[in-house]
């Protein structure tokens, strides 16, 4: 079962737009425009550092044909913003993913949502992963997580040059601000589908991440010049 549905993670991502964000389409939100009634989620406070709401509602979604868990997991990536309630992020629930989805008007699967929750969440461990590598190379080995946004209408630079080389476009964007000892550095993370098991996650699960520093500085040029020849 896990590995069925983890072979079409990608494709449920690029349909639904939500690995490591949040799927609720806040723009519109923020414009004002009507998204339908009875919506059990809280959007009158959005949490800038994530475009999620800050408290959350569970309440099952009308449509719903039964109820999904509401525990959430902590994950292993430290907040990095200030008065934060707790040490590190908390993932979305089941029910919490399930009615953000259906909000947005997205392919929401009660019987799928458990796994596709597990997976979005070894995802987001994967990319944290990642940094932490990049980090490494600074010596930093405690950053920590201020905030991301989804972008999936920007493409990257980089993003831009593999697709006029041949390569698909990528099925997400996000960029994840981290803090480095109170500094704030960007990174910038595209989303793949590659067609076969990604060894590092294992289970069928079909994604890998471009994660890099964004060139905001020439810190972030050095860094990439310096991991460019580690590789």
């Amino acid at each position: 079962f896990f590995h069925h549905h983890s072979g079409i993670m990608a494709e449920y991502l690029k349909r639904n737009k939500t690995s490591g964000g949040c799927p609720v389409d806040h723009e519109a939100l923020k414009a004002g425009k009507k998204m339908g009634s009875g919506c059990p989620m809280e959007h009158d406070e959005i949490d800038p550092n994530n475009m999620m709401p800050a408290t959350p509602k569970q309440l099952p979604h009308p449509d719903q044909d039964f109820n999904l868990p509401t525990d959430r997991v902590v994950s292993s990536i430290p907040k990095g913003k200030e008065g934060a309630k707790t040490d590190n992020w908390v993932y979305p629930s089941p029910q919490m993913f399930y009615n953000a989805v259906r909000r947005k008007g997205g392919d929401a699967d009660e019987d799928s949502m458990k796994t596709v929750v597990s997976i979005h969440n070894r995802v987001n461990e994967y990319c944290w992963g990642k940094i932490l590598q990049w980090e490494a190379l600074r010596g930093n080995h405690t950053p920590k997580l201020a905030g991301f946004r989804g972008r999936y209408a920007d493409l990257s630079p980089k993003a831009r040059f593999c697709m006029a080389m041949g390569y698909d476009r990528p099925f997400d964007r996000h960029d994840w601000v981290i803090d480095r000892n109170g500094e704030k550095v960007r990174y910038v993370i595209d989303y793949y589908e590659i067609g076969s098991e990604n060894k590092a996650l294992g289970d069928g699960i079909d994604v890998d991440l471009d994660v890099r520093p964004a060139l905001d500085s020439f810190g972030a040029w050095w860094d990439r010049t310096k991991m460019l020849f580690k590789s």
